[in-house]
């Protein structure tokens, strides 16, 4: 499955998030290192998501906000 991701590069690395997945998150030195981040942390993400809602009973939810 595909995922859309925000990269943010600085002095300090590259901070990686994927934007359908509220929380996310990962960094690396490089840029191809914060993408195999990421694709970790959103297998991570995705096998821990039906835990996370019957532990705690978290619905994930988006909303579009008009400003």
């Amino acid at each position: 499955m595909d995922y859309s991701v925000t990269l943010v590069e600085s002095e300090e690395g590259v901070a990686v998030w994927c934007d359908e997945l509220p929380g996310c998150c990962s960094q690396g030195a490089t840029r191809a290192e914060a993408l195999e981040n990421i694709r970790d942390a959103i297998r991570e993400y995705l096998e821990a998501r039906g835990e996370l809602s019957e532990r705690f009973g978290t619905k994930v939810s988006r909303e579009i906000v008009r400003v």
